[in-house]
């Protein structure tokens, strides 16, 4: 009697294979979800510190609990609350306002003809991102201080009778911060705006060519357009990170004339957790940080998926 063997199913195989492809790439990230859930989850377990008159070397289990009076001191010190979210909210206001600045400077960049001199410009401006800001203020200090670079070049042509010190200008402190962060970021940022223009249909182009575009007709109607989702997903994060500002940048530059318009609420955590030694407060500060922070991660991821049909999670 001949047996009829049934045909192999060449689906299974192919099965079998994504399979083994995605257990591979599940074991490649565990060890960069351990690095995230070690230094970004575990440590909220100190979140229960805000709700106890901790002080250092005393246990826990002896300290007494005070429920929510630190995030009601927040309510009581309002005046230096509403001044920390002032230069807050100046400083994140100045940057999303100046946040198209990385794709002007990425469509300049493209549009340089020559490789090598695209190559020397792209490496300088990216540079300074890896500069410390230590170092940043180094530089700044000798050449903006009372006695900098810029003030002796002033006086000696005569052009100043008095030596101007805008790194003590209270006035000046928001628009020197961003410049700072601007001549810093600029070239790092511009990096992601080149690889989308890169990665532009070139069929957009020639078809921009034949109906007789020019470069500046390419760039307002083919470039923007194809860099505007690249551009709304990094701000939608930028918002939802409106009160995370750093602290680097302000404990370097910080000093007794600009104290008022420099503190900014990262760098108020640090001084009233570290420096003041009041943990149960900088904790309690960091929390209504965070809380804000998703919700406003939330309410634009809300606003993008109704306007532009697209969400960020």
């Amino acid at each position: 009697m001949q047996t009829i063997s049934q045909p192999a199913m060449p689906g299974i195989p192919k099965k079998r294979k994504l399979r083994r492809e995605g257990l591979v790439l599940l074991l490649c990230a565990l060890p960069f979800a351990a690095f995230v859930l070690a230094f970004n989850y575990v440590p909220l377990y100190g979140w229960i510190y805000a709700f106890f008159n901790y002080k250092p070397g005393i246990p826990l289990s002896s300290t007494p609990f005070v429920g929510l009076k630190y995030f009601a001191m927040m309510i009581s010190d309002f005046k230096n609350t509403l001044m920390v979210f002032e230069n807050t909210f100046a400083m994140s206001f100045l940057g999303i306002l100046f946040s198209p600045f990385p794709i002007l400077f990425a469509i300049l960049l493209t549009e340089i003809p020559s490789k090598r001199f695209k190559k020397l410009v792209q490496t300088t401006t990216t540079l300074p991102n890896f500069i410390s800001w230590v170092i940043v203020f180094s530089l700044a200090f000798n050449l903006f201080s009372s006695d900098g670079l810029l003030n002796t070049i002033l006086k000696n042509l005569h052009l100043i009778s008095r030596s101007t010190n805008i790194l003590g200008n209270e006035n000046a402190t928001w628009f020197f911060q961003l410049a700072l962060q601007l001549w810093k970021n600029t070239g790092w940022s511009a990096i992601i705006y080149i690889a989308a223009i890169a990665g532009i249909d070139s069929e957009l182009f020639d078809a921009a060519s034949v109906d007789g575009a020019g470069r500046f007709n390419k760039i307002i109607h083919v470039t923007i357009p194809g860099l505007m989702p690249t551009y709304f997903v990094l701000l939608l994060l930028q918002v939802s990170n409106f009160l995370s500002n750093g602290v680097d940048q302000y404990l370097a530059f910080y000093n007794s004339m600009v104290a008022d318009k420099i503190t900014v609420l990262d760098y108020y955590v640090y001084r009233v957790g570290m420096v003041i030694n009041n943990y149960s407060y900088g904790t309690a500060i960091g929390i209504f940080k965070t809380l804000v922070s998703l919700a406003l991660l939330f309410t634009v991821n809300g606003i993008s998926k109704r306007v532009r049909g697209a969400s960020i999670i």
